[in-house]
């Protein structure tokens, strides 16, 4: 499957240090025209920083990188633009009010006339299979389709390098496919893509050649199609890890229990939950898929007691708590993750230290008649550093400064590490490379084997299938029927999630 000619973006000696880290050093690497060229490497590895360099997002201490044989180094975002080079973000950054044709436009330097970018916009994502309604309000739009808004924004402006953060993140398989081929297309027509993501199998079935950093540092170069994923894996992380080993178990009673749970939309882009009724038992990992916007944020706040629900429609260990706030839920046993790390799982500007008082003051006993005992806190807090190899300074440096993976490792520990009768996260491995995610998993299944009833909200299947025992599909904020996971295939599920099937909301199991 090699492509690629000349070189189009090289990379020398490419540096870059902030207090107390040296995020990238001395990276150097070469993308040839039609290339799809993969970027891997653990949390922490250097891989944000590179490509915030190369769109000039962040400035180089070290180093120069070279644009078709020419200097290149960009001030802005804007300057790489203009110079063929573009990226699509893992977080879009798109305006719900705002229809398609306008998020684009407010994405481009020259914007042509409304009526010319609307045609534009139809012609270039029927051309890459990837089709869009420039009247269409985003709000309106699925995770997939808002993906599709951000590609096309970058393909009219014609980029010779194109950079790909975690793409496949918020899709279904069948989604993933579609722009998969997309992907195929632009390098066939000689775009040299840069491929970030923590899935290694789709990296073996789509790129041609893969950079792996750990540390900040190039430790090695593979073809994928010939290296499998736990050696790519194990190359990131220059060790060999244990693949994710589910103990045998039995389940206990129910301890989670929803009977026809019904709330409004929260906002005016939110999802209404429609009837939803499932139980979960003790020592059980029910998994829920869904593409992103199908109603998940909004169960994980009705469950954690954010919002609060009429009587009758949530149980835990059969009392009902639907009017309860999270905190008393939390004192009872139920624990959650929310999916957005920083400012709802996390609090920005505090230390992991008060962000580990936040929600594990009482189970862990760190108030003492009314008074924050700090040291216990702190104890706390670094032994969820610790266990879950979190990296970071210490107890004490504030949440917004670690990196994504490593806060998720953090905010998902800090919940493990609480004991708690019923836990509920939601993505709980987004964005972490593949040795956290098989820690997190692992830990996930210990726990449902020591007896916690675990509900996974997951838009990754293979992780589903890796943990759960049940599965059940949301979409448009209903609950498919719930089966066996040992039942369904990898396109039934995806099918499912794509509301490809007869939604029979679910009642029993």
């Amino acid at each position: 499957m090699q492509r690629g000619g000349e070189t189009v973006l090289s990379l020398e000696g490419l540096g870059k240090s902030y207090p107390g880290v040296r995020a990238c050093d001395a990276i150097s690497l070469d993308m040839r025209r039609g290339e799809i060229h993969a970027l891997l490497g653990e949390n922490g590895a250097g891989k944000s920083t590179l490509v915030k360099m190369i769109y000039g997002l962040v400035t180089p201490d070290a180093g120069e990188m070279r644009l078709d044989g020419q200097p290149f180094a960009p001030p802005d975002p804007n300057a790489a633009r203009r110079a063929g080079v573009a990226m699509v973000f893992q977080h879009f950054s798109l305006f719900d009010a705002l229809t398609v044709a306008e998020n684009i436009a407010l994405g481009m330097e020259d914007a042509p006339p409304p009526r010319r970018l609307a045609a534009r916009i139809r012609e270039v994502s029927e051309l890459y299979g990837l089709p869009l309604d420039p009247r269409r309000t985003v709000g309106t739009l699925s995770a997939g389709e808002r993906q599709r808004v951000e590609i096309v924004r970058c393909l009219l402006q014609g980029p010779r390098v194109l950079i790909m953060d975690e793409p496949t993140s918020v899709l279904t398989p069948q989604e993933a496919e579609i722009l998969f081929e997309t992907l195929r297309k632009l390098a066939a027509e000689g775009t040299a893509i840069l491929y970030i993501s923590h899935k290694l199998e789709e990296i073996r079935a789509l790129c041609d050649t893969a950079t792996i950093l750990r540390r900040g540092e190039v430790v090695g170069t593979c073809t994928p199609a010939e290296t499998t994923a736990r050696e790519m894996a194990e190359l990131m992380v220059g060790a060999s890890f244990a693949p994710v080993a589910a103990a045998a178990r039995e389940t206990g009673g129910v301890a989670l229990e929803a009977r026809g749970l019904a709330a409004p939309a929260p906002g005016a882009f939110g999802t209404p939950l429609h009837d939803l009724s499932f139980t979960l038992r003790a020592g059980e990992v029910l998994g829920l898929g869904g593409v992103a916007g199908n109603g998940q944020d909004e169960l994980l706040a009705v469950l954690a007691g954010e919002r609060a629900l009429p009587r009758g429609m949530l149980f835990l260990d059969g009392a009902d708590v639907g009017r309860l706030g999270p905190q008393a839920r939390r004192a009872r046993g139920l624990a959650t993750a929310p999916e957005e790390r920083l400012g709802h799982a996390a609090a920005p500007e505090m230390s992991l230290t008060e962000n580990a008082l936040l929600t594990a003051a009482r189970r862990k006993g760190l108030l003492r008649q009314g008074f924050i005992d700090w040291a216990a806190a702190r104890r706390f807090a670094e032994a969820v550093i610790d266990r879950f190899d979190v990296r970071t300074p210490g107890p004490e440096a504030a949440a917004r400064a670690l990196s994504g993976g490593n806060l998720q490792k953090f905010v998902i520990g800090r919940e493990i590490a609480q004991a708690p009768r019923v836990l509920v996260v939601n993505q709980p491995t987004w964005g972490v490379d593949a040795a956290a995610a098989a820690a997190i998993r692992q830990a996930l299944l210990d726990m449902a084997a020591a007896g916690t009833a675990i509900l996974v909200i997951s838009q990754d299947l293979d992780e589903l299938f890796e943990v759960a025992d049940r599965f059940g599909a949301l979409v448009g904020g209903r609950l498919s029927e719930i089966r066996p996971m040992h039942d369904l295939s990898l396109e039934r599920i995806g099918l499912m999630m794509g509301g490809a099937h007869d939604m029979e909301v679910a009642h029993v199991g």
